[in-house]
């Protein structure tokens, strides 16, 4: 991942910040940000991703106006910010105290799980989106969408809220000592409680604050209460409608050598990333154990990295993640598993995670082919190493389909010319013909578990014998000049869907002539 000017110096205070915490943690001391050695300070400015993953009993003061994801998926730290901050400060914290002196941006504490949060200035829109436990005070104003989506936890407001309070409330309550607008779908309003009064008076009264018998307080509207189910996503056909056909009259003799491997490198560089015996990563939720056998390869994983494995993170291993991340060789951030971010939030949440890895570490994205266009679009703008796209739909996707849309995008941003790689996942074992398929269609990998009767050593002992065959077949020594010319279409609908030469009409169908 290259870094422009703003993203390395906030990369950089991640790394301080590490290196001084556990010295500052065994003498029990506070780690200063921004002010120097003399009693000077030194405000910081802009630094978005910063402060994140702090540890039970560490203790941070920051100076300054900060970006976004400030203080995120916090465990257990106290962050005391004199300044103000812009979006999702305190998002997905599980544990501990983050106080900030003045503003903060939209989605103050999303999908918070616990801890406490307070702002002594205002807040923007979607205060407490998704949050499922804890207490956040807003001593200032809360714009539109104050508490939207909460399924816990206590969100306090002391001053007005704007339209849409609690829209969408699936639990928790929202507290307003202003005044407020009429609910959001989803939510109710009534008085508070004497109890609810005396209950708050231990966390308000420090901060010389009070609620009165005239507050209101938000709580899910159990009539209008409707669940929602996210659609399931598979694979309705793999790559059984494409053939394989030699593209010319030479053959490779039998005892000729094939190179099956393919190198996955870091954009601008010829060193690091990762090789692969063939390209083919294994989709596992640990790292695998290969034992003595000599065939190893790389997986995605969403704990216990082997080395040159990356590791997957979607909203459920943010929080774990300085602790998962040891040992792989980077990491794929998937946006699908991801609650909506625009692109300085994402950037901020690859900031603080990439401040955990080498420098030589790979960073990966990963969506689903219904949003292509958008993953290719964010890879090229955020710098990062290349995408990996999901061919699973809901309502069942076809992977012959998203050949021709991978190439068209790819083609678009210019991902080849910049040596960007593009992964394409699959929900089952691919076979040879897959892998080379999957090559020839300009993809660097295909994604895929090993089924459920098989194990690592039928890749070795069976699938790398069915590529070499294949290729010497086809008249390929290695993969570097494999192209769509060997690929086929076995039937009408597959032409259609892939734009590949029909088998026996040996052209692509008139609709794809052009393209």
């Amino acid at each position: 991942m290259a870094m422009r000017e703003q993203t390395a110096r906030s990369v950089k205070l991640n790394r301080e910040i590490a290196r001084m915490l556990p010295e500052a943690m065994d003498k029990d001391r506070l780690v200063k940000i921004g002010y120097g050695s003399g009693g000077d300070t030194k405000p910081r400015d802009g630094d978005f991703g910063v402060v994140t993953h702090l540890p039970t009993g560490s203790r941070v003061l920051l100076l300054g106006n900060l970006g976004e994801c400030v203080g995120a998926m916090n465990r257990g730290g106290t962050l005391n910010i004199e300044g103000s901050c812009e979006s999702m400060l305190a998002a997905f914290q599980s544990n501990g105290r983050i106080v900030v002196e003045r503003d903060v941006g939209d989605r103050l504490a999303m999908n918070m799980t616990g801890g406490s949060v307070t702002v002594m200035g205002s807040a923007g829109k979607d205060a407490c989106a998704g949050m499922h436990d804890g207490i956040v005070i807003v001593r200032g104003q809360a714009s539109s969408g104050a508490g939207s989506g909460m399924f816990g936890g206590t969100l306090v407001v002391m001053g007005s809220v704007g339209p849409d309070p609690g829209l969408g409330m699936k639990g928790g309550r929202v507290i307003i000592a202003g005044s407020c607008p009429p609910p959001g779908k989803g939510s109710t309003m009534r008085s508070i409680t004497s109890e609810e009064v005396m209950e708050l008076e231990t966390i308000l009264e420090p901060l010389g604050l009070s609620l009165e018998e005239d507050a209101l307080v938000l709580v899910t509207d159990e009539e209008t209460l409707i669940e929602d189910k996210t659609p399931e996503r598979w694979v309705s056909e793999g790559f059984e409608g494409i053939g394989i056909s030699p593209s010319s009259s030479d053959r490779i003799p039998k005892y000729s050598v094939v190179d099956t491997s393919v190198n996955i490198l870091p954009v601008g560089s010829d060193e690091g990333g990762l090789e692969l015996p063939i390209p083919w990563m294994i989709r596992a939720e640990s790292g695998l154990s290969f034992g003595e056998q000599q065939f190893r390869t790389s997986s995605i994983v969403n704990r216990n990295p082997n080395e040159g494995d990356l590791l997957i993170v979607g909203e459920e291993e943010l929080i774990q993640f300085p602790d998962n991340v040891r040992g792989s060789s980077g990491i794929v951030l998937d946006l699908q598993s991801l609650p909506p971010m625009n692109d300085a939030e994402l950037e901020s949440i690859l900031v603080s995670l990439s401040s955990h890895l080498e420098s030589s570490a790979l960073i990966l994205l990963k969506d689903g082919v219904d949003r292509l266009e958008g993953l290719f679009r964010l890879v090229v703008d955020l710098d990062l190493d290349g995408a990996i796209v999901s061919v699973a739909t809901p309502g069942g996707g076809k992977a012959a389909a998203a050949l021709p849309r991978i190439g068209l995008a790819s083609r678009a941003m210019g991902l080849d010319s910049q040596r960007r790689v593009v992964g394409i996942e699959l929900d089952k074992q691919p076979s040879a013909e897959d892998l080379i398929i999957g090559r020839a269609s300009g993809c660097s990998f295909i994604v895929g578990p090993i089924d459920e009767e098989n194990d690592i050593l039928d890749v070795g002992t069976k699938i790398i014998p069915d590529i070499i065959g294949i290729m010497k077949e086809v008249g390929l020594s290695n993969f570097h000049n494999v192209g769509r010319r060997i690929l086929r279409a076995k039937n009408m609908e597959t032409a259609a869907i892939s734009g590949l030469r029909l088998v026996g009409f040996e052209r692509p169908l008139p609709m794809w002539l052009g393209n």
